[in-house]
């Protein structure tokens, strides 16, 4: 029988009391390292002896929650205390991802900072995005950058503008502050931004483009898949919400497919009610999301979870790899031109070297230290036929559509990734058809720029 014997008001006290607790740990580990939060999460001790003694969190690969009585359901349902009820909602296995997830993307945000696990990154970008254009009214917009997934445009351009009349104003050059500021207006809902950006590794100053969004008092929208926490924390420089493909870079084994809301408390935006402006991911998590459906397996947070425990040294790792490689191909002489934001060349390395860090890095350098990530692009001199001929001869790295992984993995991004766009959704974004979109994985980088070598020797 239960301790408690005071009916939905027991239970209810019940919940205080734990989300007291979670409180308090959560304040513990905001006073650690980033790896220390990467490795632990709130999952401590007390959590363990709860588990069986479980040192690492469990998978609970469960659809439901079982209730002590009418009363913990009602209470439960009511979210009137900290429950599981239906994975689809909550899980704990989730909870856990999504908790490190805040810490993560919140690490030296002064703020509070809440996370949402979804089932992919699109969802998630579905999530952030959905909730600002509710009651439609004639002459309503989002300003967002042209240089983003492929998956980001069609969602904007067609679901959001083609099916429902919502105006897109794509911003073409992510660097132009004019440009960002001319197409917001009083109808604007948010703003929204990729940075680095897939394919292009375009940058964007994301500082500077909050300042321009709050201003009108708009929200400003990040998604940050390529740089991770780990080289870039979006709620630091001002943005509002962060969002990512889990899929990529934090789940680098490639075992699972998942994605990620992070917001501030307190975001900045007058539409929705006050409980939407308080705590946007939660706000979402028990209520449009609870309805839309997009929850993450708990199979899938738990592969995540544990491949962030070696975030910050993945990224460093990867990071200079990859700027060995760009530097080799800038230098090939069929190859036209390489975006990396580690390069001089690069438009936007200055805010690159600005705002790229790895974090923490002083601890292992004796000084802070840019690092710019695992993804570049190149474009193959001669046109589309070249690339592809270059693509298909390729050995050692895999030709597939993903990024972010521990195999080097290319794509041609205006045959797959952007295709849907179109001719015209192509040149919108800046993608030419020799375009070869290349993640660096964790192989020697001699090896991957032998593979390169090798293949580019057709041309």
């Amino acid at each position: 029988m239960s301790e408690y014997t005071e009916g939905v008001a027991g239970y209810v006290a019940r919940g205080e009391a734990m989300a007291a607790a979670e409180a308090h740990r959560r304040s513990v580990m905001r006073t650690k390292k980033f790896d220390t939060i990467a490795v632990h999460g709130v999952y401590d001790m007390q959590a363990a002896l709860a588990n069986q003694g479980s040192i690492i969190e469990p998978g609970y690969l469960s659809s439901a929650e079982h209730f002590e009585n009418s009363d913990h359901m009602e209470a439960a349902l009511a979210y009137l205390m900290p429950a599981w009820v239906y994975s689809r909602i909550a899980n704990p296995t989730a909870h856990y991802l999504e908790e490190t997830l805040a810490l993560l993307e919140g690490y030296g945000f002064d703020g509070e900072v809440s996370a949402l696990a979804t089932s992919s990154g699109m969802s998630a970008i579905f999530m952030a995005t959905n909730p600002f254009l509710e009651n439609p009214r004639p002459g309503m917009n989002i300003v967002a950058s042209a240089r983003c997934y492929g998956g980001t445009f069609m969602l904007f351009g067609q679901r959001y503008g083609a099916e429902r009349g919502i105006d897109v104003r794509w911003v073409r050059d992510p660097l132009d502050l004019n440009e960002w500021a001319e197409k917001i207006d009083g109808n604007t809902r948010f703003v929204y931004g990729e940075t680095p950006s897939n394919p292009l590794v375009s940058i964007m100053d994301i500082e500077a483009v909050a300042g321009i969004a709050h201003a009108a008092n708009l929200p400003l929208i990040i998604d940050s898949t390529v740089a991770t926490p780990a080289l870039t924390r979006p709620l630091n420089l001002g943005a509002d919400i962060v969002v990512h493909s889990t899929t990529k870079s934090m789940t680098s084994s490639g075992f699972a497919i998942g994605g990620a809301v992070v917001a501030r408390h307190g975001i900045v935006t007058d539409i929705g009610p006050d409980e939407m402006r308080d705590n946007f991911a939660m706000y979402v998590k028990l209520l449009p999301f609870r309805d839309h459906g997009p929850g993450i397996s708990p199979f899938n947070a738990l592969m995540t979870i544990s491949d962030l425990r070696t975030l910050r040294h993945r990224m460093d790792f990867v990071s200079k790899s990859t700027m060995k490689v760009a530097r080799y191909l800038e230098s090939h002489d069929s190859v036209d031109r390489v975006a990396y934001p580690g390069l001089e060349s690069m438009p936007g390395h200055d805010v690159a070297k600005r705002t790229m860090w790895l974090v923490d890095g002083a601890d292992d350098y004796g000084t802070e230290v840019n690092r710019f990530g695992h993804l570049l692009a190149f474009e193959v001199k001669g046109g589309a036929t070249e690339a592809r001929r270059v693509f298909d001869e390729f050995e050692m790295i895999w030709r597939a559509t993903d990024l972010g992984r521990i195999k080097s993995v290319a794509t041609i991004p205006a045959i797959s990734t952007h295709q849907q766009q179109g001719d015209e959704g192509r040149d919108l974004a800046s993608v030419p058809m020799n375009l070869i979109r290349l993640n660096i994985g964790g192989e020697h980088p001699g090896d991957i720029i032998a593979d390169l070598d090798r293949a580019l020797a057709v041309l």
